[in-house]
């Protein structure tokens, strides 16, 4: 076998889905072989209707101070309140529904435990509470946006 045939065939059986080889010409023996790492299998718990799942996430806060010398062109930036942070990784919602209203809005006053969104995570809605009366003063993630874990979600004053 020529070396081009042997690099030919290495090259074939690594694409391939086989994990080993062998093969026997004239005296000559080559074997193959590749170990593959194998996944962890998903069961899914017999009963559980997961589309209907819902669960409160437990929201972190963190206050916010403004900083005493504030530079002229970050006058756009906000500061002061405190934040509502996400959770956990996952898609932001601000309505129950597409074409509902949403859950709050700039402007609104909320109570403490009142919801203020969902973060969709794995199939399940999470309703993210507001930790504190206060007022919306702005809402920081577009409706449908991936958020990521600590991301400021809203400002309250």
């Amino acid at each position: 076998m020529e070396f081009e045939h042997l690099i030919k065939l290495i090259e074939t059986v690594s694409a391939s889905g086989l994990t080993s080889f062998q093969y026997e010409e004239k005296g000559m023996k080559i074997k193959l072989g590749k170990e593959i790492q194998s996944a962890v299998p998903v069961v899914n718990v017999a009963g559980a209707d997961v589309q209907n799942i819902q669960s409160t996430a437990v929201v972190q806060t963190q206050e916010v101070q403004s900083p005493a010398a504030q530079k002229a062109d970050e006058g756009s930036v906000k500061t002061g309140g405190k934040l509502v942070l996400s959770p956990l990784v996952g898609t932001f919602y601000a309505a129950p529904a597409e074409d509902a209203e949403p859950f709050v809005a700039v402007g609104d006053t909320v109570k403490k435990g009142q919801t203020l969104a969902i973060v969709e995570a794995m199939k399940l809605m999470n309703e993210i509470e507001s930790e504190y009366d206060g007022v919306i003063e702005e809402v920081l993630v577009e409706n449908g946006k991936p958020v990521e874990y600590n991301q400021p979600l809203f400002r309250l004053r």
